[in-house]
């Protein structure tokens, strides 16, 4: 059984970083993501990295937000700096159980998804 398990939101204020963590069990992805929502928004695409480290960013987080994974430990990072208040999200991993390196920025490619953590940034 495939479960993603993220970790490490939480309430900070603008300019400080937090560092999410993603660990899946079940099986091992060739590319995994983040995705975030708002409320009344639409889910979006944050970052995907491919498992020979291969990376894709939204354009309004690159700079600040750095994603990485540990393969042997089957787990997906995502480092995030200099926050701002647009960020305030509930944070989602997913994985994309296509075998192929070629990283995907849309939901609906994605198989597989955490339950979500918060991320609050106060002005």
């Amino acid at each position: 059984q495939v479960q993603l398990v993220e970790s490490g939101g939480g309430l900070v204020q603008a300019g400080a970083s937090l560092r999410l963590s993603c660990a899946a069990s079940g099986r091992t992805f060739y590319n995994m993501g983040w995705f975030r929502q708002a409320p009344g928004k639409e889910r979006e695409f944050v970052a995907a990295i491919s498992w020979s480290g291969g990376r894709s960013y939204k354009n309004s987080v690159k700079g600040r937000f750095t994603i990485s994974r540990d393969n042997a430990k089957n787990t997906v990072y995502l480092q995030m700096n200099n926050l701002k208040p647009e960020d305030t999200a509930v944070y989602y991993c997913a994985a994309d159980r296509s075998a192929t390196n070629v990283l995907r920025t849309g939901r609906y490619d994605y198989d597989y998804w955490g339950q979500g953590t918060q991320v609050t940034v106060s002005s």
